[in-house]
């Protein structure tokens, strides 16, 4: 989702659809869109076909990697929510949104 300077929504775009248990979103591809809107924030959303929305360890690598990418081009990642069976995730309500001192950038 692409967002305006008041968090409206400007745009949404499908990036990536996947498997039953595996999807690839380009970090790039995602930016091109954001800056071809002129966003000024994002936010991620998926789902899990499982319909556990538990974020796995490449969900969690990705959000970092966008955030720390849109820090360095001035694009605020605000969340990464998750869906699953009448049910969700927020990376931003459960802290782990923004990558700690640990961080690796691989």
């Amino acid at each position: 989702m692409m967002l305006d300077t008041k968090n409206g929504l400007i745009s949404e775009e499908i990036l990536s659809k996947g498997t039953v248990n595996y999807a690839v979103m380009s970090t790039r591809e995602l930016f091109i869109a954001a800056l071809r809107c002129r966003a000024v924030s994002i936010i991620l959303l998926h789902n899990h076909p499982s319909g556990d929305p538990t974020p796995s360890e490449e969900d969690i690598r990705l959000t970092h990697r966008v955030y720390a990418a849109g820090q360095l081009i001035g694009i605020n990642l605000l969340d990464h929510i998750i869906i699953g069976d009448n049910c969700y995730i927020s990376f931003n309500e459960s802290d782990i949104l923004i990558p700690g001192e640990d961080y690796d950038h691989t």
